[in-house]
């Protein structure tokens, strides 16, 4: 059974594919915190915004190349629309490239402070230059090219909801784990049964002593070398 808490953040995800983010918003971890009223998402069209009658979004760059090109005039019209309805100044637009900041730990902890994050999907060969006026900030997820930003935004918000407090039922739970600070691996964990076909649990997690249990943890944690202390 998990209790309700207060809303503690909104984010909204701009996008061309809104029936991409139906399955993982509505399972696992990120269902139970939209059931407990710790985060409202809301799924915006790009094309809602469009101004034409066919609705596009897209067109062939000025200057010739392959592909096409997301035009500034929707998704400025969509981030204008949505920040007259944001009230706090704790808020971040941010746009999904495969040109910005990689996205870290300490990044998805600064958004999980915000009230208000908008995600904006890029596509096709990528956005209007343009758009970059409008946003605060651009965040890629790794050092390769997707086909868009939905798979980006859903990971990032992964990463923030996960690290509001009462998501995840022991707020302690985030604390120790893997890159909660830069270059920090979490040591291994173990559970039942003590021995799996002659693999064995080690003998200092089934001796009780906590004092010896936290050393050998300590032991076991990895710092990716160079990375201890980096900001």
């Amino acid at each position: 059974m998990f209790d309700r808490i207060h809303l503690l953040m909104n984010i909204t995800i701009l996008t061309l594919f809104p029936e991409m983010f139906a399955g993982p918003f509505s399972e696992s971890i990120l269902k139970r915190a939209q059931e407990k009223n710790a985060i409202n998402i809301k799924i915006v069209n790009i094309r809602d915004f469009a101004t034409d009658k066919h609705h596009v979004t897209d067109q062939p760059p000025y200057g010739g190349g392959p592909g096409m090109v997301m035009m500034v005039e929707p998704i400025a019209k969509a981030i204008e629309s949505l920040k007259l309805q944001v009230s706090s100044s704790k808020s971040k637009t941010v746009l999904l490239s495969a040109k910005g900041e990689l996205h870290t730990q300490a990044k998805a902890k600064e958004y999980s402070e915000l009230d208000e994050l908008i995600l904006i999907c890029g596509h096709y060969e990528g956005v209007d230059e343009r758009v970059r006026e409008f946003v605060d900030e651009e965040v890629r997820i790794g050092d390769y090219v997707l086909t868009g930003g939905e798979i980006p935004a859903m990971a990032i918000a992964d990463s923030v909801i996960r690290l509001l407090p009462g998501v995840l039922g022991d707020d302690m739970s985030s604390v120790d784990e893997s890159h909660s600070e830069p270059g920090y691996f979490e040591y291994p964990q173990y559970t039942r049964p003590a021995d799996y076909m002659g693999h064995k649990v080690p003998d200092v997690l089934l001796g009780g002593n906590h004092g010896e249990i936290a050393k050998w943890r300590s032991q076991q944690a990895k710092h990716a070398e160079g990375s201890k202390g980096d900001a």
